[in-house]
């Protein structure tokens, strides 16, 4: 590696650092942070996108900052007399834009649209809704199911903006995790089941042995999808009433937002923001109420018919 540009000053970067040094070693190059004080950290690796190469992004806490990811290893516990909770994530966000259209990025009208989602779900009986992020500020996409769990979400709504190299491409998608996602996640689940958290209805898999709990995950797996797939076409159906959808049935796609075991998780892809007519409803504030109220439609429609899945919240 080389360096290309000069490192900024500490005053530059925050509180945390006192220093920054930099040193050739072979073909490598070191950088070394002089901290102020005991610190958290966190490192994330960013594929790249339209604005940005390859990433390293290293965030530093206050040492007993909670932000810390193990934070949301165990579920909170919710009163059954609790309103039905949706949690909301808008995609991206921080260093992260996601797609690039010829004025907007995606992670700003994502999070302009889930916070009139929010608004729109907490209008109605026996919903509330929460956000993953509610500022510009990057999540890594295995805490945001983790944040779902822990705050014991019923469902799971990931919105993003599409983009594609043909500009003429349109319309909103919605997506539910694929069997070869979910068969990847219960060996992951399995590879930890000793920290893993129960699963809904009070399920224990960290006592059983693997075969057994590997036979509980796949039918909690399995019954989610589903219970997912019909989320979407509920969402899907609202979505056509605005406008164009670009597949008329739910994908399906190894998204890591979507992998929670329990929780019926979709992805809708709002519209096509490399597309310059759909980029610019997108940012029309009109449009995104549209699409908020649409979703949430989805939402009422899905509970609806299935009364028995929700009858004891």
């Amino acid at each position: 590696t080389t360096l290309k540009s000069k490192l900024p000053t500490p005053d530059k970067v925050g509180q945390f650092i006192n220093q920054i040094r930099v040193a050739k070693h072979k073909n490598n190059t070191r950088i070394v942070f002089d901290l102020t004080k005991r610190i958290r950290y966190r490192i994330t690796r960013l594929p790249p996108n339209q604005a940005y190469q390859y990433r390293l992004i290293v965030d530093f806490y206050h040492h007993d900052s909670k932000s810390d990811i193990a934070e949301f290893d165990t579920p909170v516990q919710r009163a059954a007399t609790d309103d039905l909770l949706i949690l909301i994530d808008p995609g991206h966000g921080g260093e992260d834009p996601g797609a690039v259209g010829r004025r907007a990025h995606e992670k700003t009208v994502v999070l302009q649209i889930a916070k009139k989602l929010k608004r729109q779900i907490d209008r109605r009986s026996g919903l509330r809704a929460e956000l993953t992020r509610s500022g510009d500020y990057y999540i890594p996409l295995s805490k945001r199911t983790r944040i779902a769990r822990h705050r014991q979400a019923d469902l799971f709504i990931s919105v993003h903006a599409d983009a594609f190299k043909d500009a003429r491409a349109r319309g909103a998608s919605v997506y539910a995790l694929s069997q070869r996602g979910a068969s990847s996640e219960t060996a992951k689940w399995l590879a930890n089941k000793e920290n893993a958290a129960d699963l809904a209805g009070g399920v224990r898999i960290a006592d059983k042995d693997n075969l057994l709990a590997g036979v509980l995950l796949d039918l909690s797996m399995t019954k989610t999808i589903d219970a997912s797939i019909k989320f979407g076409y509920d969402i899907l159906y609202e979505l056509k009433k605005i406008g164009p959808v670009h597949s008329k049935r739910v994908e399906q796609a190894g998204f890591v937002v979507l992998k929670s075991p329990d929780i019926p998780s979709v992805l809708v892809e709002t519209a096509y923001i490399t597309n310059p007519h759909e980029e610019k409803k997108l940012m029309s504030a009109a449009y995104q109420n549209q699409l908020a109220a649409a979703i949430a439609a989805g939402v009422t429609r899905y509970i609806a018919n299935n009364k028995s899945r929700y009858a004891t919240r």
